[in-house]
């Protein structure tokens, strides 16, 4: 067994101090980095917290009772966090995720729901405003973030088997709970719903089959995951990967599939559709995603950032520093100042750790240097 190596230096930490480019640059909508991928998709941590411990993200050794959580003070406020959103929404931003940490611990999150509801894209159109949560809270909180202004929601659940995943979430927390969640959100109108799965080879991969057969016709699409190198506390190796494709082949053994078009540009998830007997798509029994970050790298068309609970804003998901814009929030920065800041920052960007990384041996652990905690910028 290998040893687990647990990170002494707090990534919070790591950052870029933003200068404010010489000439203002305008925001024109049409926002692209060094690779021409515009920006369209802000991913927004609201909480560094979480209520559970599961290994692939916050695993309980090391997010223990003494770690030191950011301090409220440190958070961007909501005022804070919809100013900068109304700028990336100039830039381009369509749809904006709040992530975690688990979003529903951040209190009053309607609050920002409904200031954030109110932003529209550059065409006029309202943003497309979604959540992703653990669906602890959900069942209780399901309407209120409707009637906030919230579209829709993904609901991360690893299994249906309750002793799997009480394993997996590492706080004994009952798998009904979280479907009674996705039950609310529901008849909350918080749809279409999907259901994120990680897929740990060795840990969960039983569950593949009756995930789908559960969710299978019920209008709620399900997505399987690989299990990713994010961060450096999850332990994470090559050899844990199952690949998409073979949970497609085992999907196949009883519930044939059709690959689909793509749902949008950038889309990360491959869209596969139940058949009929005719192997033709039957809507009616609805659609699977497989999320492939590790095997199939999809860099050359992301098109998301993410923006941490402090406002450290980030180009990637296995960025090792993000870029300080709290400063100038805080310190008197115009709305101008702040677009042509965002707008510098992205036009520098040529993340594809993704692509860099399909070069790693299989039995290889992540790539070299420290990187930025899931927990902490959301998936």
């Amino acid at each position: 067994m290998s040893e687990r190596v647990i990170p002494l230096i707090d990534q919070r930490n790591a950052s870029r101090a933003v200068k404010l480019p010489a000439k203002a640059i305008p925001s024109t909508g049409q926002l692209t980095d060094t690779l021409h991928r515009p920006l369209r998709d802000l991913r927004i941590s609201v909480t560094d917290r979480c209520n559970f411990r599961c290994s692939y993200c916050m695993p309980k050794d090391v997010f223990d009772k003494d770690y030191p959580y950011l301090p409220h003070s440190a958070l961007l406020s909501f005022e804070e966090i919809t100013r900068l959103a109304k700028q990336f929404a100039a830039h381009g931003v369509q749809k904006i995720r709040l992530t975690g940490g688990e979003p529903l611990l951040r209190k009053n999150v309607e609050v920002l729901i409904g200031q954030l509801a109110a932003i529209r894209t550059v065409e006029g159109q309202p943003m497309d405003l979604t959540l992703t949560t653990n669906g602890s809270l959900l069942q209780r909180k399901a309407q209120s973030l409707k009637d906030a202004g919230l579209q829709r929601v993904t609901v991360s659940l690893d299994g249906l088997d309750d002793a799997i995943f009480r394993s997996m979430n590492d706080v004994d927390f009952p798998v009904t709970d979280v479907l009674r969640g996705i039950d609310a959100a529901l008849k909350a109108g918080l749809g279409p719903i999907k259901v994120n799965m990680v897929v740990k080879r060795g840990t969960n991969e039983q569950e593949i089959l009756p995930m789908a057969r559960h969710f299978k016709g019920t209008g709620i699409v399900l997505r399987f995951i690989e299990f990713m190198d994010v961060g450096a506390t999850n332990g994470w190796r090559m050899n844990d990967v199952m690949p998409s494709a073979e949970v497609v082949q085992l999907l196949q053994s009883e519930l044939p599939v059709v690959q689909l078009d793509p749902s949008a540009p950038g889309e990360t998830a491959e869209r596969w559709g139940y058949t009929d007997a005719n192997g033709q798509h039957d809507p009616r029994a609805g659609e699977i995603g497989v999320i492939s970050s590790v095997t199939q790298a999809f860099c050359r068309d992301c098109n998301r950032a993410r923006l941490s609970t402090e406002g450290q804003l980030y180009l990637c998901l296995f960025a090792n520093q993000g870029h300080d814009l709290r400063p100038l929030v805080r310190g008197g920065a115009s709305d101008e100042e702040l677009a042509s800041a965002i707008a510098s920052i992205w036009q520098g960007r040529s993340d594809r750790y993704s692509e860099l990384r399909a070069s790693l041996p299989a039995d290889a652990g992540p790539a070299s240097g420290k990187r930025v905690e899931m927990s902490y910028i959301g998936g």
